[in-house]
Order: C-alpha cells, then sequence, then structure tokens
C-alpha cells in the first residue's frame, strides 16, 4: 500500500493524527520511518528481510501475516541497533483512562499520561521502553523528542486517540535518564515543551524533562500508620526554603543538617516554600513549570523522598507549599501549550495576573483541573507528603482580585465559582484517598467556611493562615511600648474570631521580604530591647490559641530581610552581640519543647472552651492575662507584660485556686533577658494572686495537681 500524498505530506509535516495507520503492520507489509539509517533488516520468528527504502526516510518490507518482529537498523557513523517497533503496539492509554481523563476524574493520572517505563513479553522475548502521552488537543500534530532521536520529530510522530485530545506513542530501547519534550505542531508551527507531567527535569537554566523511575524503598510506615488528621495535636512549624537554609543546600545537606537542627530546637513539622520545578529562582518557586517534578536544583526525586523519609524517622511532619493558583509564561512550558489556551482561561480577564505576570488555571475545564487535583494526590502518594499549603487562594476564590477589568460569574458575582468547586474537589479527594494528609489556606480575606467541611458547603481545608492576628500583632510589636496603649485593641481583637476558622498563627516569609525587614529590624529600641520584643513576642504566639509557625532564621532573630540569593544569618550567631540570638534561639527551643509537653496549648486549639480571658483590658498597663485549658483538664496560665517597665505587686484574678508552677520566663538570664527574681510558684486563694511582671516579657505559670 503506498502512502497517499496528502498523509505522506502531514507525516513528513509532523502533522497527522494517525501515523501508526501508516507505519508498523498493515496488510502484510511493515512500514517504519528511521532518519538517517543506511540499512534496515526485518527480522520474524521465521524470517530476516532487507527493507527497501521508498523515500522521505520511510523503509518498506512485506511480511505476510502479522507477527512479531525487530527491525536492525545500521547507520553511517553509528553501531548498529536492533529494537522492536513501537508502532506495532497498541495503545498504552485505555479507553477507561481516556474517559476518567475527559470526565476530570483521574485520580493516578501521572501513570498514564507523561512519560512512563512499560514492558511487554513477545513471541521473540520481552520489550522494555517508554509511553509518552500529552494532552494537547489543539495540535495539529505531536511527536516525542529527545537524545534517543536527535531531536527529530518525524522519527517519533504520535498518534491522537479519539478525541480525547490525548496523544501517545511507545517508544522502545530506552528507559530512565533520557532527556525529551514534546514537539508541538499548531498553526503558530513548532514549539518544544517540557512535559507537563515530567516526573523529573533538568537543573535551571535547562529546560528539558527526563524518564524517571523510582525503586526507592521507605521505611516510615510506624509514621505513616499514626498518621490520621487530627489536629488535637502540637503543631509547632519551621518554614524553610531549601535553597537557603544554608549556602549550597539540597535535599541531603538538609537530610543532614536540618534534622538534627529541627530535633534540637523542638519544631514538630517542616514546611518547604515550593519544591516543585520552576524556571526562576527569584520566584521562590512559587511559579511552577513542573508540577510533578521535584526542583533538579537540589537534587533527584529519589533524593527529595530520602529527605522526607528520614525526616519522618525522626518523627517530623512535612508539609510543601503548592501554588495551584496561576503558573509562568515561557514558552517552552505549560503557557499557549497547544497554540492556545489550555491550561490557562482564554479570556485574559480570567486567565492573567497582570500583577504577577502569569496565567490563571481555567478550573471550569475539567482536563485541567484533573491534572491540579491529581498533582495534590501525587506529592501525598509518591513523597508521603503530609500537607499541602496552598498559596494565593484569595487570588482564586475572586474573579475581581488585583483586576481593573474582570469578569463576573454566572450570577453576575465576584466570585470564581469553578476555583471554589476545584478546592473543594481537591480537598475531599484527599481527604478520602489519603486520610490524614492536611491542607493548609493562605487565604488573606474573610471568605466562610474555609475550614468548614465540604458538606456543608465549605471549602474543606484543614488549616487557614491567620493574617489578621499577623497583622495585627506585628502593628502592634513594633510600636515604641509607651506608645502601645493606643493599639491594645490590637491584640485583643483576635479573639473576636479565633474560632471561626482552624487556624495557623503565621510569622511567614512573606513578612520579612520586599523592604518589610526582619522581624528583629520591626521591634523597636536598642537591640536589648529588640530580644526582649521578640521573646515576648513568641512568648504571647505560642499561648495564643492556634498552630504555629516560623520562618528560618526568625528562631535567633536574624537581624536582615531574607533573600535567597543567600543563607541565613548564621553569623548573627557568633561575635559581637551574639548573646541576644543565642539567648532568642535558646528560647524558641524552650518554648517548643514546653509547648510540647502541654496539652493545654495545643488540645484545645478550636474549641472556645479552651480559653479564658483573665486580663483583656489593661491597656494602660499594656497586660494582657489568659488561661488556656487542655483536654485533659489540665490549665496554664499566659500573662503578658508588654510595656516598657517593670510592675511589682500586680493583682490577678484567677479562675482556679492553687499552686501554679512557672514552666517560661521570657526575662530569665539564661535567654539574656533581666533575670529578674520571680517565685517558680505563685498560690492562687480565693481567685487572687498578686505577680511581679517584668518589663517586655511573658510567664506562663502551670496549674498543678
Amino acid at each position: 500500500m503506498t502512502i497517499p500524498a496528502a498523509d505522506l505530506a502531514r507525516l513528513n509535516d509532523c502533522r497527522h493524527h494517525d501515523p501508526h495507520g501508516f507505519y508498523g503492520w498493515h496488510d502484510g507489509t511493515v512500514r517504519t520511518r528511521q532518519p538517517g539509517a543506511t540499512e534496515v533488516q526485518l527480522h520474524t520468528p521465521t524470517q530476516s528481510v532487507s527493507m527497501d527504502s521508498v523515500g522521505d526516510d520511510i523503509w518498506e518490507a512485506e511480511i505476510g501475516d502479522n507477527c512479531d518482529y525487530r527491525l536492525e537498523i545500521s547507520y553511517p557513523e553509528a553501531p548498529t541497533r536492533t529494537v522492536a517497533d513501537g508502532y506495532h503496539f497498541l495503545p498504552t492509554v485505555g479507553s477507561l483512562d481516556l474517559h476518567l481523563i475527559g470526565e476530570g476524574r483521574h485520580e493516578r493520572l501521572w501513570d498514564v499520561l507523561g512519560a512512563n517505563l512499560r514492558s511487554y513479553d513477545t513471541e521473540m522475548g520481552t520489550v522494555s521502553g517508554v509511553s509518552f502521552a500529552v494532552w494537547a488537543p489543539n495540535a495539529q500534530g505531536v511527536a516525542v523528542v529527545g537524545d534517543f532521536c536527535g531531536w527529530n520529530p518525524t522519527q517519533y510522530p504520535m498518534r491522537s486517540l479519539g478525541s480525547t485530545g490525548v496523544w501517545e506513542v511507545f517508544v522502545p530501547g530506552i528507559g530512565a535518564g533520557e532527556h525529551y519534550k514534546f514537539a508541538i505542531f499548531s498553526h503558530e508551527g513548532r514549539k518544544d515543551k517540557a512535559d507537563p507531567l515530567a516526573k523529573r527535569t533538568a537543573c535551571p537554566p535547562e529546560t528539558d524533562s527526563i524518564v524517571d523511575s523510582t525503586s526507592f524503598a521507605w521505611s516510615d510506615s510506624a509514621w505513616m500508620d499514626k498518621r490520621t488528621g487530627n489536629l488535637d495535636v502540637p503543631m509547632s512549624i519551621y518554614e524553610v526554603h531549601v535553597g537557603s537554609w544554608k549556602v549550597g543546600a539540597n535535599y541531603n545537606r538538609l537530610r543532614e543538617d536540618l534534622i538534627p537542627y529541627l530535633k534540637e530546637h523542638g519544631f514538630t513539622h517542616v514546611e518547604l516554600l515550593p519544591v516543585a520545578e520552576h524556571p526562576f529562582g527569584g520566584s521562590w518557586g512559587y511559579q511552577v513549570s513542573g508540577y510533578y517534578s521535584p526542583s533538579a536544583r537540589w537534587g533527584s526525586p529519589d533524593e527529595f523522598r530520602e529527605l522526607v523519609n528520614a525526616l519522618h524517622e525522626n518523627g517530623i511532619g512535612v508539609i510543601v507549599d503548592w501554588v495551584p493558583a496561576h503558573f509562568p509564561k515561557d514558552d517552552w512550558a505549560l503557557g499557549r501549550f497547544d497554540g492556545q489556551a489550555l491550561y490557562e482561561h482564554p479570556d485574559p480577564r480570567r486567565g492573567e495576573q497582570a500583577d504577577w505576570g502569569t496565567y490563571v488555571f481555567d478550573f471550569g475545564r475539567n482536563e485541567v483541573r484533573n491534572f491540579l487535583v491529581a498533582n495534590a494526590l501525587y506529592w501525598a502518594e509518591e513523597f508521603h507528603i503530609d500537607g499541602l499549603r496552598v498559596d494565593a487562594v484569595a487570588s482564586m476564590l475572586y474573579l475581581d482580585y488585583s483586576r481593573d477589568e474582570w469578569l463576573p460569574n454566572q450570577h453576575g458575582g465576584r466570585e470564581n465559582l469553578e476555583a471554589v468547586q476545584f478546592l473543594q474537589e481537591t480537598n475531599a479527594t484527599l481527604n478520602r484517598t489519603h486520610p490524614g494528609v492536611l491542607t493548609i489556606a493562605e487565604e488573606s480575606t474573610s471568605w466562610p467556611g474555609v475550614t468548614a467541611p465540604t458538606s456543608e458547603n465549605g471549602l474543606g481545608f484543614s488549616l487557614k493562615w491567620n493574617m489578621g492576628w499577623m497583622n495585627d500583632t506585628l502593628e502592634y510589636f513594633k510600636h515604641e511600648p509607651i506608645h502601645r496603649s493606643y493599639h491594645h485593641g490590637e491584640l485583643t481583637f483576635s479573639m473576636v474570631y479565633a474560632y471561626s476558622e482552624r487556624y495557623v498563627l503565621p510569622f511567614s516569609h512573606d513578612e520579612v521580604v520586599h523592604g518589610k525587614g526582619s522581624l528583629w529590624e520591626r521591634m523597636p529600641g536598642d537591640d536589648w530591647n529588640k530580644a526582649a520584643g521578640l521573646r515576648a513576642l513568641y512568648g504571647y504566639m505560642f499561648s495564643h490559641p492556634g498552630k504555629n509557625l516560623l520562618f528560618m532564621g526568625q528562631e535567633f532573630g536574624q537581624t536582615t530581610e531574607w533573600a535567597e540569593g543567600h543563607s541565613v544569618d548564621w553569623g548573627n550567631l557568633d561575635g559581637w552581640g551574639s548573646e541576644w540570638h543565642q539567648g532568642l534561639k535558646r528560647l524558641v527551643r524552650d518554648i517548643n519543647l514546653v509547648y510540647r509537653d502541654t496539652p493545654a496549648l495545643w488540645s484545645q486549639d478550636f474549641n472556645q472552651d479552651g480559653f479564658q480571658w483573665v486580663k483583656a483590658d489593661d491597656s494602660t498597663n499594656n497586660v494582657l492575662g489568659y488561661v488556656r485549658y487542655g483536654a485533659d483538664a489540665s490549665a496554664l496560665l499566659a500573662v503578658c507584660n508588654l510595656s516598657g517597665s517593670s510592675i511589682p505587686n500586680y493583682g490577678l484574678w484567677v479562675p482556679h485556686d492553687g499552686e501554679w508552677q512557672m514552666v517560661l520566663n521570657t526575662d530569665d538570664a539564661v535567654y539574656e533577658g533581666a533575670g529578674n527574681p520571680l517565685p517558680q510558684r505563685i498560690r492562687v486563694d480565693n481567685n487572687s494572686t498578686t505577680l511581679h511582671l517584668p518589663a517586655n516579657s511573658v510567664q506562663w505559670y502551670v496549674l498543678e495537681g
């Protein structure tokens, strides 16, 4: 059978939807395209045949009945190779897979799209290779290109599987480590695109996708078995940017250095700024190009698995930042993937974020929603992640977010109903398939029900960052103590809404960049007062209802803004003035240790019965007092004197009589505080006690008995 001229022209231009209809075995003839070959031999179980060159790099031979065969290909200056013919195999994406992709319900999308190793037992032996599949419904033609074909798209054109928009081809004889891309042909010509589901990438600025495989043996079953998603547990989160924790940091370095540091300082969880591949390091990972690949800047996917595994073995949970809100416009990545808007919404009033120079996902498109939901499952399944902190949720929820022109929803409102549905689906699916994996929303507005169950029409997140508490607290602490009495309500207001959601109290990387200064710089006064201010801030923070998060460097009061180009200012801990930072570091360690051992500080974070004011209205003296109650009926009294003067003989009403043991004093000399002599026990009789309150300090007392 001669290839019709029109089909041959389309094959030559890589714009044919069905190359398998001409290559492989058809009606007794085997046809193959082998650019650069000087001779091709065809071997079956019963015969060997020399194939004829018929032009356009195409070779043909008559063999009669359909049977197993191999191609022996000779080149002028390269070794002869013998391979199976990928065009002799059935599609590697099944009809059920295609149906689920079309419905947006394929929960293991990474097993069928992208690059996956395959092996088939045939009459002439086992055939191993890689199946490639990509969703590109607007493309006129698609080919996989890579080192294995000299990046020539005519070697491995892909077939379109019906009306699904999925293109597929099986390439025998290659395996893990191969670099590749998809050559997408559209009305705009050819563009070589990175695989949206690549499991591994070349190290930026290189943009190739890499075929990956893993045989990693997890040994964290003890951790995984006890992971329930119960939130009535201590959570002290240390937020880390992998590349700048220490100079030269990577997944292996963190495994060796970070884990002992976390254990020494009592943190229960580590949260990593986005580790998914991203082209521009200055985005800190918040503009993602490779959603299924840990960044090659810091190591291989298995090295990332080793890090997570080791953290789990040491009793530390792992949260990663996840960015489903938007993606960069790099023309080799997701943007205009098949020549048209595909992953992004086609209308720029919904499909672009001008402030960030990025595209916004089309949350109403089944395949796009599937790509993102499956990605959340992928991190939980393949990397044993314990939680996803979802970035920029507010930008997803509101159609007018940071836009002068915007497109209303079908009811004329500003709510992005498709994004709401996507977030609900992600949370519900993750909760069903991986119970115990947390989702945490960075949502900066008062959208109702962020942490309410999806069954009650909530968004279904486990936790939400308390941005209001963070802003009000830092606004209060930046003032000189003499002026704080005018801002007392900025601290007490948080308890008005503290139980409206399940909150994390975050002092994140966002608070120490873009000219805001470090937390140390935002404290008023000289170094002594800055250190005292941070000690008091942390004493207040860890006794306030909610889980806790500190960004790296804050535990010792880094003196400068964070920048991803250099490491944390570890030099603050050496030399002149280091005593303040050493004292603060010791305090954070002790706070974490006391916090973990004190159920009153965490077992009722989201229950109003877990908190009681004992002094909320003393703005004159800048004093706050409250009791935290544990689910085990334990009680902790926190007293905060945030003024610049010590207050002797301060009378305080306390709801429970008895002996109270001091468990923390931020003014203690061991933390480089003033070291005022305070009794280690206080007595409350008739609901009354008298305390000495050192300036700019916090004390914690636990009720005995």
